[in-house]
């Protein structure tokens, strides 16, 4: 989660360069409501000791409101046809969602 909002600051940061600066937090979708909750809580358990830094990076974003985290279902997360194995239904369900063509029409 914080590489990604590295990732989404350097975004943004190169979009306030060329004169497209956004007007309103930035989403970074996430799967993982274990993960959304702990950057929303203030409370730290013994079991999340080793992403306290990172924490505290989330936190102030979130506070600053710069990002937020809406919550996305697995099957929903168009991210996955980039970065896990899918079936070839779920592949063109995506390509449909990003509204891109069918790679294997022909021209």
């Amino acid at each position: 989660m914080a590489k990604g909002l590295c990732e989404l600051l350097w975004l943004k940061r190169l979009l306030d360069e060329i004169g497209f600066a956004p007007t309103s937090e930035m989403n970074l979708f996430c799967d993982n409501k274990a993960a959304i909750d702990i950057s929303h809580n203030l409370v730290q358990h013994d079991r999340t000791k080793h992403v306290e830094v990172d924490r505290h990076f989330i936190k102030y974003n979130l506070e600053t409101n710069t990002i937020w985290f809406p919550f996305v279902k697995s099957e929903d997360q168009l991210a996955d046809i980039l970065t896990k194995v899918v079936s070839s239904k779920d592949f063109h369900d995506s390509l449909i969602k990003l509204r891109m063509k069918d790679p294997y029409a022909s021209t």
